[in-house]
């Protein structure tokens, strides 16, 4: 039982940790806007619950850390709560400049600049994590030059720095043309590379191009709950050997969920594992999704290729094509599920979220904060949604306000705030459920 407590306690403090970096986040970008808008806040608040810290700074916001870490808010004067809803008491006992620093008595600019700012925090930090990951990493260079070689069964001939000219009698000027090269390959044990080293053109007998290793493993995964690490390299799946990442995509995707017996390279012991492919939907670059059965492996090639430090600005551009990219799989996803398209098991709940999070964090420092950067995004497309007390309504709001001149009644606002606050508990629900019985 101790390992798996500690399981748990690994699990739960990763949660934590992410989550309450992306709160932070959040809730700054409505603070620090809120403040240049000439909106006082009087709590910004990690966490909810009885204050386990606080400090009150020189404008009079006062900043704490609550007990319990699962979200946090900024108050605004004149908020009743933590969804600010209007404290009519207290603004009507204020001054009519003393309103201006209040939520509901600000310009329109200024509540809405102040609402959107917690979502585009979230994108901003989302981008920045991106791009930080790929200064930090690089990227492969344009042509297929090995970096440095992977650990396999089978020694790989390469040395650091060798450029690729042709595998299997394929010529391969680039990267374009070397994965062109490596589909037109079938499956092998050993297959000729043709190499540039040092300025001599060498022949060498190497593995497959992409062998069936792991290169990551993915969170709520069958291979993760087998034990599979990466940089197993996968030898026969039933007994039947494979040499190429595609043969065991393959075999994968036939097995129609039934029991495969893996059996897996680690560091020179050869050791066997029985799991069971899940079936899931995997977002297509159209937008539409594919259902197939998947074991949770992410493959890579027989070595890893040298990489360049990409600028400042093209690093940039990458962190929000990612995000861009998130965003719209996200999307595509829901209203793929509200359709009936693909299974609404994809939609996952706090549990879920804590395993994915405790995964990653196994996985490498760098796994864990891309996954953060992730999960970052996934929260501010989530509180973008028209839906009253997340900040896409309050902005309905606003946008009402915009055209009427005038904003929803008190009461009307009650009424869809509560309303919102149901929708909000059935959705929480409906996502812990599966998280509880989903596969």
């Amino acid at each position: 039982m101790i390992p798996g407590f500690g399981g748990v306690l690994w699990t739960v403090a990763a949660f934590i940790v992410a989550l309450s970096i992306i709160v932070a986040v959040h809730e700054y970008g409505h603070y620090i806007v809120g403040r240049w808008s000439g909106i006082h806040a009087e709590v910004f608040s990690i966490g909810f619950g009885p204050v386990l810290f606080s400090r009150t700074d020189r404008r009079g916001t006062r900043w704490q850390v609550a007990a319990l870490p699962f979200g946090g808010y900024v108050k605004f004067l004149g908020d009743s709560d933590a969804a600010s809803g209007k404290d009519g008491e207290t603004i009507e006992g204020l001054s009519e400049s003393e309103r201006r620093h209040t939520m509901h008595g600000a310009p329109l600019w200024a509540r809405s600049a102040t609402v959107a700012a917690g979502p585009v925090f979230n994108f901003i930090m989302a981008i920045l994590i991106f791009a930080g990951v790929f200064l930090v990493q690089g990227v492969a260079v344009d042509r297929p030059v090995v970096g440095e070689a992977r650990p396999l069964p089978v020694e790989a001939p390469f040395q650091p720095g060798d450029r690729v000219l042709a595998v299997g009698g394929h010529e391969t000027p680039d990267m374009a043309a070397f994965s062109a090269a490596v589909d037109a390959l079938e499956p092998a044990p050993v297959v000729t590379w043709r190499v540039e080293r040092a300025g001599r053109v060498i022949d060498l007998d190497g593995p497959y191009p992409f062998p069936p290793v792991a290169g990551s493993v993915q969170p709520q995964s069958a291979a993760l709950g087998a034990g599979i690490a990466p940089g197993d390299v996968i030898l026969a799946v039933d007994g039947a050997p494979i040499h190429a990442f595609s043969e065991l995509r393959d075999t994968v995707g036939d097995s129609d969920g039934r029991a495969l017996t893996l059996s897996v390279w680690r560091a020179g012991e050869e050791i066997e594992m029985v799991l069971e492919p899940r079936r899931a939907d995997l977002p297509q670059i159209d937008g539409s999704f594919e259902t197939r059965w998947l074991i949770g492996l992410t493959g890579g090639l027989a070595f890893t290729p040298e990489t360049r430090t990409p600028g400042a600005i093209e690093a940039l551009g990458m962190g929000a094509d990612q995000t861009w990219y998130i965003l719209r799989a996200s999307v595509s996803g829901l209203w793929h599920m509200v359709t009936g398209a693909i299974s609404s098991c994809n939609l996952r709940g706090p549990i879920g979220i804590a395993e994915a999070s405790g995964a990653m964090a196994s996985q490498g420092t760098t796994s864990f904060i891309w996954f953060i950067a992730v999960l970052s995004a996934a929260v501010g497309l989530l509180n973008l949604f028209p839906v009253p007390v997340l900040d896409g309504g309050h902005l309905v709001f606003h946008a009402w306000e915009a055209v009427t001149g005038r904003p929803p009644s008190d009461r009307v606002l009650r009424v869809l705030m509560t309303g919102g606050l149901a929708l909000i508990a059935t959705l929480m629900i409906f996502a812990l459920t599966n998280d509880l019985f989903c596969p």
